[in-house]
């Protein structure tokens, strides 16, 4: 039981959430359990501190009723604590490990997925030619809808992109 309380103590969360970079439900979660383990540790060290024996010869010169007393001082010798199996719990802890893992690893997984996504954009942008030194041929192969909706204003006989005028103002003037 001590090397466990010892191990309890060592505990570093923050590095535990830095490390695995858990973020989101899973973040909450490991901070919902770390509340409650604090909570416990608190608490027993509270119950550890309080005074254990109980003085039953003060209890019986101060009650005219010893007997009373002494059936107490027999239940309370022949008192053992209840054990309990932690199996149940210790099974819930395993499934939250093992969903906090799976968690994790999905969030992972997302993460890379767009840093590689960010950085072939980057790569992108960073290769790219000045926007004045395109030709229209090159906007148009890499816009096709610009292309075709050009085609559709010319059929129709419109040579003005509607709200350019609002938008620019009338260059006529000039």
């Amino acid at each position: 039981m001590a090397a466990g309380r010892s191990a309890a103590t060592k505990i570093d969360w923050t590095r535990i959430t830095s490390s695995l970079g858990l973020k989101g439900s899973t973040a909450t979660s490991l901070q919902a359990f770390k509340k409650r383990n604090d909570d416990a540790r608190r608490k027993l060290a509270a119950l550890q501190n309080e005074q254990q024996t109980v003085d039953f010869s003060k209890y019986r010169s101060t009650l005219n009723n010893s007997s009373v007393v002494d059936e107490i001082e027999t239940h309370f010798k022949g008192w053992k604590p209840v054990t309990y199996d932690v199996g149940r719990q210790l099974k819930a802890i395993e499934a939250f490990e093992g969903q906090a893992v799976k968690s994790a690893e999905e969030t992972k997984g997302r993460v890379d997925e767009e840093v590689k996504a960010l950085e072939k954009t980057l790569g992108n942008i960073e290769t790219a030619r000045p926007f004045d030194e395109l030709t229209v041929d090159e906007v148009a192969a890499a816009q096709p809808e610009i292309d075709k909706r050009t085609e559709q204003l010319v059929s129709k006989g419109r040579w003005q992109v509607p709200g350019y005028k609002e938008k620019f103002g009338d260059l006529s003037v000039l």
